[in-house]
This record gives C-alpha cells, sequence and structure tokens, in this order.
C-alpha cells in the first residue's frame, strides 16, 4: 500500500519547537519532491515549504528563517524542523510527493500532488 505517514505534531508554547517527520511506505521518496502543507482551522491548504528529490528547499517567506526541511532517503523519511513557533503556526500539517509530473525538481497545489498523507495536528498556544 503506498501511503504517506506524518507525525510529531502536539502542542507547544509560542517561541517553542517541533519536528515533524513524514514517512513513505511502499515507494521510495528518492524520486519525489516532498512539500509540507499547513490548513489553519477553517482555511484552504497552503504549500509551506518543498525539497527536491535533489534536496533543494523553498519556503513561505515567513516560514524562511524558522523552518527547515530535510530528508533522509535511507529512511525513506522528510523531517520540517519548525523552530520560534508563533500561533499563526497553528494547523493541521500534511506531506505530500510527486514524482514525474515534476520531475521530482518542485511541489505544487496539494491537489495536483501524487501521494499524500493524513495530516499530524499542531497547536501554538500558550
Amino acid at each position: 500500500q503506498l501511503q504517506l505517514v506524518e507525525s510529531g505534531g502536539g502542542v507547544v508554547q509560542p517561541g517553542g519547537s517541533l519536528r515533524l517527520s513524514c514517512v513513505a511506505s511502499g515507494f521510495a521518496l528518492d524520486s519525489y519532491a516532498i512539500g509540507w502543507y499547513r490548513q489553519a482551522p477553517g482555511k484552504g491548504r497552503e504549500g509551506s515549504t518543498c525539497i527536491s528529490k535533489s534536496g533543494k528547499s523553498d519556503y513561505l517567506d515567513s516560514n524562511k528563517d524558522r523552518f527547515t526541511i530535510s530528508r533522509d532517503n535511507a529512511k525513506n523519511t522528510v523531517y520540517l524542523q519548525m523552530n520560534s513557533l508563533k500561533p499563526e503556526d497553528t494547523g493541521v500539517y500534511y506531506c505530500a510527493a510527486v514524482g514525474a509530473r515534476t520531475g521530482g525538481d518542485y511541489c505544487i497545489e496539494y491537489s495536483a500532488m501524487d501521494y499524500w498523507g493524513k495530516g499530524t495536528l499542531v497547536t501554538v498556544s500558550s
């Protein structure tokens, strides 16, 4: 079964950190670009960050100095290290993978990705 599974969400105070993980099963991640998408309460999903198959990363301006995306192909896992968290970072975080459609070089809108996880909830609150 081809799937992505996210973990690592939780409740954290403003200024705190979390590390999210996205593990693939049933396929190898190494030829895919992987994106993290956030869905804030009552809003649609928006792209947060992306890492290409070659390891090139892209971030929203609001995340650039606080979030770090990385991948460990040997573990078939992508990570999102989130530091200096703010209440506006609250939401469900989904990872998604895209392969041949972009050559694994960049991410696209969430609905057009190839595989999706079920999400992990991040709540930033004092």
